[in-house]
């Protein structure tokens, strides 16, 4: 790396915010800064993802997704 270089880090294409109180407890899902949706699960996350043509392989790639006030195993509000 070259002297005043700095790496640069790409935003996620997908950002799953904190847990939201309901019934059941929710989490919003933005995709490129948009909301798209409502996920419950994982599973949920994976779904908005390919509607939106973003293949996921892995849910813990930072360059793909960014998990906001909790990760992929936090679904029920703290």
């Amino acid at each position: 790396m070259t002297e005043g270089s700095t790496p640069h880090i790409s935003p996620a294409r997908i950002t799953v915010l904190g847990v939201q109180p309901g019934n059941p407890p929710f989490r919003i899902v933005e995709v490129d800064g948009e909301f798209v949706g409502r996920a419950m699960s994982m599973t949920d996350v994976l779904l908005v993802a390919y509607e939106a043509g973003i293949p996921i392989h892995d849910l813990d790639d930072l360059e793909v997704v960014r998990w906001v006030g909790g990760g992929k195993f936090t679904w029920t509000p703290h």
